[in-house]
């Protein structure tokens, strides 16, 4: 148990032995009382909210509460004083040896600290990348990938059960020029000259390879043949191709989904029209008119008749359609559907989208309440896009054209940790810069460098201690350390509430944020040692002092170690 949510089961004891003495309610809702880090750093070394949370149910105010509930923190153990502060935060502080214990505690535990059960076992389906199986994976796809897999790790080390799904959009329009793309570059794979891509086809040069493989399987046997005889099992070949792409391009960043969901096998399962009727059962189904667009009217819009979901007594601005006016399934009829079979084997759904789809949030989020009696909900994170550039100067994509740039390409130029990194140095819903030349900078403005620069400086100590003829197996003494030393381990030990809340919030960013923050505390103690050499870490005539240093340090690199895994990045072992 980290000290954190040790000193929240004390308190949460204390709370329960006031109820007993009957100076508290019994049976107050504390689910929202916290122990944290004071907001300024001089109050002390924790604070909870306890009596301000607290005091209105039970019909007294703050500074009362607190009083009352300040005599059973200073018989915490490790409690050197308490403060009632404001209208009523409760401050503390803690004596140097909780934090040197805490210390002996990241390193017991090793790769597990950090690791929480506040999931208790839920189960999570994180929904993202779900790109159209057109192409190869771009970097407009690359920062929901990354941010999902990260949450995804993160809610692992939380304690929720997580499945990591991709829905594949193989039952539109797309997928049909996918398929003729395919054919002409399969006539193309038999000897003929095909000239120019076709406007509204797909002209990049990745599907010439499914050209010559199709050309193989089926030889001259579809050329001339007319697009009914071939177009269904070109789009199944080109959609597996596809998917294969796909999955090498994830592979390079680290990512592997558990389940590829297919929108053309949830249409043929006929779950969509169970999706229907589960709504209609419960009155939520009705023949109606949509009201005309706001603004000015187009002048070729006239009022349908549309079978439409009562979204709007969900939150959803209006109701919408669930079936064309030709009878065939809307976008949203078919995404109804496929979270009703996500709902079944979950208890919270997350979906990660791009910002371009805002607008569908509230009725996919209607949908989930109504289909599953509020059972299950649904969280949507949108992910603004990458502007990349190079040296300053934004580099033009266009998918449509053929001209954008790979994922493959940017991993195989910066490689995979540099990537991951830098799609989390910011919250998914802000705009993000991907410069090439700055994230291989060796720069303290680059936020991967400097961490991974923390670990690889706290790998050199011991080679270094070795070097000195230090004997580095007795045990260190931990008293050995000073405040400034232990100011580190406060800054480390905030690690297992980071990953909870993190996770809870869904934002996996946080994770970046703390390194980045650890990182710079550890070099800034690493840096006092160039104007006073009696602050370095290795002192060869001092062994016991440079022992307790160097345990500093190595839990130090746990911590890193730790949270660069959840965000899917190794830890670098010396830079070059």
């Amino acid at each position: 148990m980290s000290l954190y949510a040790r000193y929240s089961h004390l308190l949460d004891e204390a709370l329960s032995a006031l109820e007993a003495e009957g100076a508290l309610p019994a049976g107050l809702d504390r689910k929202n009382v916290a122990v944290e880090p004071p907001r300024d750093a001089s109050h002390g070394d924790l604070a909870t909210n306890a009596a301000m949370v607290l005091a209105k149910p039970a019909g007294t105010n703050p500074r009362s509460l607190a009083a009352l509930i300040a005599p059973k923190i200073e018989a915490m153990p490790g409690v050197t004083a308490v403060e009632v502060a404001g209208p009523g935060f409760i401050n503390l502080r803690l004596t140097e040896a909780a934090w040197r214990e805490e210390l002996t505690a990241i390193l017991t535990a090793g790769d597990d600290y950090g690791r929480s059960t506040v999931g208790n076992g839920e189960r999570v389906n994180v929904e993202y990348v779900s790109a159209n199986p057109t192409g190869p994976m771009h970097m407009g796809h690359c920062r929901g990938a990354v941010v999902g897999d990260a949450l995804a790790s993160l809610l692992e080390a939380a304690g929720f059960d997580v499945t990591r799904e991709y829905y594949v959009n193989d039952a539109g329009s797309q997928v049909d020029t996918l398929a003729r793309s395919a054919h002409l570059r399969y006539r193309e794979a038999l000897g003929e000259q095909i000239g120019e891509i076709p406007e509204g086809l797909y002209p990049g040069d990745y599907l010439v390879p499914v050209g010559n493989l199709l050309a193989a399987e089926y030889g001259d046997q579809y050329a001339a043949a007319p697009e009914g005889e071939w177009l269904a099992l070109f789009k199944r070949h080109t959609v597996a191709d596809m998917l294969d792409l796909i999955r090498a391009d994830l592979a390079l960043l680290g990512i592997h989904h558990d389940v590829f969901a297919s929108e053309m096998e949830l249409h043929e399962s006929g779950l969509v029209t169970q999706g229907m009727a589960a709504l209609e059962g419960k009155g939520l189904v009705y023949q109606g008119v949509l009201e005309a667009p706001k603004g000015e009217t187009p002048d070729d819009w006239e009022p349908v008749e549309l079978t439409l979901f009562r979204s709007s007594q969900f939150g959803d601005d209006q109701d919408r359609p669930m079936k064309k006016s030709d009878g065939s399934w809307t976008y949203f009829g078919a995404d109804a559907a496929y979270h009703l079979q996500k709902a079944a084997k979950a208890d919270h759904l997350v979906n990660i989208w791009g910002a371009d789809h805002a607008g569908t949030v509230k009725r996919v989020q209607a949908a989930v309440t109504a289909l599953t009696d509020g059972r299950v909900d649904l969280d949507v994170k949108l992910v603004q896009m990458v502007r990349l550039l190079r040296a300053g100067e934004p580099i033009k994509m266009s998918k449509r054209s053929g001209n954008f740039v790979t994922l493959a390409d940017v991993v195989r130029e910066v490689g995979k940790d540099v990537v991951r990194f830098m799609m989390l140095t910011r919250r998914a819903d802000a705009p993000l810069d991907f410069d090439f030349a700055k994230v291989v900078e060796a720069s303290k403005d680059n936020p991967v460098f400097y961490v991974q620069y923390a670990h690889a400086r706290i790998a050199s100590l011991q080679r270094k201690a070795v070097e000195a003829g230090i004997d580095i197996a007795p045990p260190a003494d931990l008293t050995l350390l000073d405040a400034e030393e232990l100011a580190l381990v406060k800054q480390a030990a905030q690690f297992p509430r980071i990953i909870e809340a993190a996770a809870l919030a869904h934002e996996p960013h946080r994770i970046a944020f703390f390194l980045g923050d650890l990182a710079a505390a550890f070099h800034s103690l690493w840096n006092r040692g160039n104007d006073d050499p009696s602050r370095r870490f290795v002192l060869e005539d001092q062994p016991a002092l440079t022992r307790a240093r160097l345990e500093l340090a190595r839990a130090l690199a746990q911590v890193i170690r730790s949270g660069l895994a959840l965000m899917g990045v190794a830890a670098a072992e010396e830079m070059r």
